[in-house]
């Protein structure tokens, strides 16, 4: 007989209710407790679910009244060091009467008006067709500053220092001058500095001459060389000739 198999019974022949059998035990991790010490210790209050574990207030420590109230500054004594008014009179005191006035107000207010000076009226402009009006005087409209006394005129200022630059000139040019006088230099008149510009000229001309007739083929070292002379002789001519067209004050050394 197997022991598989149950055994034959009448009972077995009538279906018997199935029952699921029980879960396996739930997985734990052994480390589970130490976790939760870790994390009590890093979580504070009112992170967690729950009030606070904090200090109970004390049922003595009740708010009284008037306890939020600042506390007002200690009283001082008021001096008064200025002028006072009169006192109020009396109610004995009686006022002066019979006090009366012999001016004739009718007759110095109509003299007033007579003798007086009519005000002028507001100088306005209208600047649309519905009447609307702005004030003439700051509009730019009326020619105030061209009819200034000082209108025109160099500010003071301005002629204060032209003056000190025309001065500070003159001490440049007279300091100029005497540095040239004890350097023992001598400065060329406009005759003297014509002459040498015109002479200048002149040679560059000759010079420029004498390399146009060069031979148009240089085949041999003496024409190369002449032809390099008289290069440097118009370059050189040519410097001179700037330095003193630029420069309209030229001082030369006395030998």
């Amino acid at each position: 007989m197997d022991p598989t198999c149950p055994s034959e019974s009448i009972y077995n022949l009538i279906p018997s209710d199935w029952k699921e059998p029980p879960p396996p035990p739930r997985y734990t991790s052994v480390f589970k407790t130490a976790v939760k010490e870790d994390m009590k210790k890093v979580k504070t209050a009112m992170k967690t679910m729950g009030p606070p574990k904090v200090e109970v207030p004390c049922p003595k420590d009740f708010l009284k009244k008037h306890s939020k109230e600042k506390a007002a500054p200690p009283k001082k004594k008021f001096d008064w060091f200025g002028t006072r008014k009169p006192p109020v009179p009396l109610r004995t005191d009686h006022p002066v009467m019979g006090v009366q006035s012999g001016k004739n107000f009718i007759n110095t207010n109509a003299a007033d008006v007579i003798m007086g000076v009519a005000k002028k009226p507001k100088p306005i402009y209208v600047d649309k067709r519905t009447g609307d009006k702005h004030d003439l005087e700051s509009s730019g409209l009326v020619p105030k500053y061209i009819n200034k006394k000082d209108y025109g005129v160099t500010p003071e200022y301005i002629c204060k220092r032209n003056e000190e630059v025309k001065n500070a000139q003159e001490e440049y040019d007279n300091y100029v001058q005497e540095s040239l006088r004890k350097a023992a230099m001598k400065r060329l008149s406009d005759e003297e500095r014509e002459g040498v510009l015109q002479g200048l000229k002149k040679n560059w001309e000759e010079v420029h001459k004498e390399f146009q007739s060069l031979s148009v083929f240089i085949d041999s070292l003496p024409k190369k060389m002449r032809k390099q002379r008289l290069e440097e002789e118009m370059k050189q001519l040519e410097h001179d000739i700037g330095v003193i067209e630029k420069h309209k004050i030229i001082y030369i050394a006395n030998k």
